[in-house]
Formats: C-alpha cells, sequence, structure tokens
C-alpha cells in the first residue's frame, strides 16, 4: 500500500497452503500487486512426504478474486512470466517446479504474455494442454503418439487464471480430444476450470479429458519421477491413457 512490489518466495505449501488467509484478506481483498513465488509445486518435493507435497494450490489461489495465477512450463517461461507480473498490478500466484527440469524453449519467450498459451507443437487431430512443469512430458506424450499415427499439438497454458479464451475457443471447436495435464489434483486444478470454462461458453464438455493426480493423498516414499509413474503422470502413461479414451 506504500508503493512497494513485494515478492514472496519459499516452498509452495508454505508460501500457500500455510498463509491462504493472510494471502486472502491482506492482498487480495485490497488487490494489490504482491507476488507469490512457490518453488517445488506439485510433486516435486516427493521425497520429503506428504507436508511437502502440493496438489491442491491451483485450486486454492484461482478461487481467490483478483488472484492471477501463472505456472510456467520451463525456466524461460519462469523469467518471462516474473517479468510480466512486475509489469502490472494485480496479485500473482507464480507457480514452479524444483530446479534442473528440461527447457522447452530454446531462448527467452519474446511472445509471452499473461493469459495467452503458448503452441509449442503442431497438430490437428488432439490437442494436449499442459500447465507448469508437466510441459516436458506433454510433449514426449506427444511424440509417442504421432508414433501411432495421431497429429498432436501441444500448447503450454501457462496461465490458469486468467484462461486463454481465445485458445479454448479455437481448440474446443477443431479437436477431436482435448487433453488437459497437470501436476495437481483433478478436482479445482487447470482441468477443471478449462472444464468450467467449457459449460459456461456452451461447448461440448465430453471431448475434453484431464490429467492430473486422483483425490487422494500420495503416502509412498520416493522422488518425483517414482511419483509420477504411481500416479499416471509419465509420459508413456498419459499417452496410454489418451489412446484409450479414444477407443
Amino acid at each position: 500500500m506504500n508503493g512497494l512490489r513485494p515478492v514472496t518466495y519459499t516452498i509452495t505449501p508454505f508460501v500457500t497452503t500455510r498463509c491462504l488467509e493472510q494471502i486472502r484478506t491482506d492482498i487480495c481483498y485490497h488487490d494489490l500487486p504482491v507476488t507469490i513465488v512457490a518453488v517445488g509445486a506439485g510433486l516435486a518435493y516427493a521425497g520429503l512426504g506428504p507436508s511437502h507435497h502440493a496438489c491442491e494450490d491451483i485450486a486454492f489461489l484461482r478461487a481467490l478474486p483478483n488472484m492471477v495465477v501463472i505456472c510456467p512450463g520451463d525456466a524461460w517461461e519462469v523469467r518471462a512470466a516474473l517479468r510480466a507480473a512486475m509489469k502490472q498490478d494485480k496479485p500473482v500466484y507464480l507457480r514452479m517446479g524444483k530446479k534442473g527440469e528440461p527447457k522447452v524453449h530454446q531462448g527467452p519467450v519474446e511472445n509471452f504474455a499473461i493469459g495467452k498459451a503458448i503452441p509449442i507443437v503442431e497438430g490437428t487431430q488432439i490437442c494436449i494442454l499442459s500447465t507448469g512443469n508437466m510441459l516436458p512430458e506433454a510433449i514426449e506424450a506427444g511424440r509417442l503418439l504421432e508414433k501411432t499415427g495421431k497429429s498432436v499439438r501441444v500448447v503450454s497454458f501457462h496461465t490458469v487464471k486468467p484462461l486463454d479464451s481465445d485458445c479454448l475457443t479455437e481448440v474446443l471447436g477443431r479437436f477431436e480430444l482435448v487433453v488437459t495435464v497437470e501436476e495437481h489434483s483433478v478436482i479445482g486444478g487447470f482441468g477443471s476450470a478449462v472444464v468450467e470454462w467449457a459449460v459456461d461458453n456452451g461447448f461440448d464438455t465430453r471431448k475434453v479429458l484431464r490429467i492430473g493426480t486422483p483425490d487422494k493423498f500420495f503416502k509412498e516414499s520416493g522422488e518425483q519421477e517414482h511419483a509420477r509413474k504411481q500416479l499416471g503422470l509419465s509420459a508413456d502413461q498419459i499417452a496410454r491413457r489418451i489412446v484409450s479414451h479414444l477407443s
């Protein structure tokens, strides 16, 4: 309120769930330009147990009025997203992976804009909309599907709120199947947001397949790759799920 531009940063559950009331009442209610940066979202810290898992945070934060929710797909998108957040005047939740994830973009993302998805791979039959650090898995799933004769578009849907209405209008009107992929619960996350938008705008939600974590706690011990395989979020599992759905 004094004109500063605060940026908070720590592990996802500790910068969201633990202080949700302050985010709601002190930041969003006053519509203040505070940027909340969460590291290790989803299952990035799977090896440290349930206290460090973060598969409900998108649902929490996107439900708050005035909050912008951005989930970059790689390190270059993180850089662009932070710069975009600093140029606008609303609360922003910036949801990141941990470290060392594959870079999808070859360099700075010049066309990054809040609320505008970025096409990564072109295709005509299936469209995979990926948010956050699942983007490399989504791209690999697309490659596996291409080997079976499917034509797959992959889109980095880095902004969960506000959604890219133009992109959704195109893909829901054009593609045989639209798949949302996220390292977050299927309840309340990116896929839920897309289906809500589709219902509100008169699109057929039967052509939407949501892929995310199930509505249960992950109680096994293991790192992110193990957790993803156990929960059906590896590239080959995503590809098989899509093939099964189509059949």
